[in-house]
């Protein structure tokens, strides 16, 4: 694998959360022009969380940072660790500063099953309206970190997003990303289509999940859907995001979109972190992301990991 896609990817997708979380919940008519969307917004925009400092990632890159723990002290994916670790992390684990914001209602309630003991496979919900995205904006590290088989990596990534969000809907989502991003590390020509392709192909056989596939998860969405905090909707913004030009252009255009700006920021910047290199992303942005504490020695881990492979 390359490490520069490897590094862009990991970065991506955190400085993207941590430049989105300032514009979260507004509308796109609210936001200011594209061009002066940036880590700092404009004088006179009031940014969603006023108490947390500019540069400060989420819970979408704080979750992320912690699946990728798990994967690299387990050497895989451990549902136990991945539970006990998302435990710890309600109370400020691996976020900057130990402060907890903006935890989503899912995983909410499956930490407190967890808590409960249920088994961590089972803790996520698998009602319908349980398929919002709060185990896609995770999810990245899987395939930033798995080699091995397209069927393997598949199951990762469904196993990740079960923990808290169980309906085979999120699963499929989060299957099907991953393989977007594996085709993008490999530097395919186009990367979604082949993706789709190997999607297919992992759940042939697997009734339900291709349904959930082929009626839900690749359908167009309309575009008063992008921006939105639906799992479907966050990969279909995503993938519209991706058309905007380079790194910079993909996470403005993702912000743009409003509603879910942090989320649908780092889904698509992770992406195009990947696709475009490390270096891709500009130096004031990685200059302002804050918790170099806490993401450094993980990254230097999945690196060092590489460098072994």
């Amino acid at each position: 694998m390359d490490i520069d896609r490897i590094k862009g990817g990991f970065l991506g997708h955190l400085v993207a959360d941590a430049l989105g979380a300032s514009y979260e919940f507004k509308a796109p008519s609210s936001l200011p022009p594209i061009e002066q969307i940036e880590m700092v917004p404009p004088t006179g925009f009031r940014k969603t969380y006023e108490s947390v400092p500019i540069g400060t990632f989420t819970d979408d890159g704080s979750q992320a940072l912690v699946l990728l723990e798990t994967l690299l002290e387990c050497e895989g994916f451990n549902p136990a660790d991945s539970g006990s670790r998302l435990v710890r992390w309600a109370s400020g684990y691996l976020w900057v500063d130990g402060h907890v914001f903006d935890v989503g209602g899912a995983t909410r309630a499956a930490i407190s099953k967890l808590r409960s003991g249920t088994p961590p496979l089972e803790a996520g919900g698998v009602g319908e309206n349980s398929n919002g995205n709060g185990s896609l904006m995770r999810v990245l590290p899987v395939a930033l970190w798995h080699q091995g088989s397209d069927a393997d990596l598949v199951r990762l990534a469904r196993d990740q997003s079960r923990v808290t969000h169980g309906h085979l809907r999120s699963q499929v989502t989060c299957a099907l990303y991953c393989l977007w991003a594996r085709a993008l590390l490999e530097e395919v020509a186009d990367a979604w289509s082949a993706a789709v392709v190997r999607t297919r192909t992992v759940l042939h056989g697997e009734d339900a999940a291709t349904h959930e596939l082929e009626s839900e998860v690749l359908p167009d969405i309309s575009p008063s859907s992008y921006g939105r905090g639906y799992v479907v909707s966050s990969l279909h913004s995503a993938r519209k995001a991706m058309e905007a030009g380079p790194y910079e252009a993909v996470v403005k255009a993702a912000v743009a979109m409003g509603y879910d700006t942090n989320t649908t920021a780092c889904i698509a910047g992770g992406l195009a972190g990947i696709r475009d290199g490390f270096k891709a992303i500009p130096e004031r942005w990685l200059e302002a992301l804050r918790g170099r504490d806490i993401w450094e020695p993980i990254l230097d881990r999945l690196l060092q990991q590489e460098d072994q492979r």
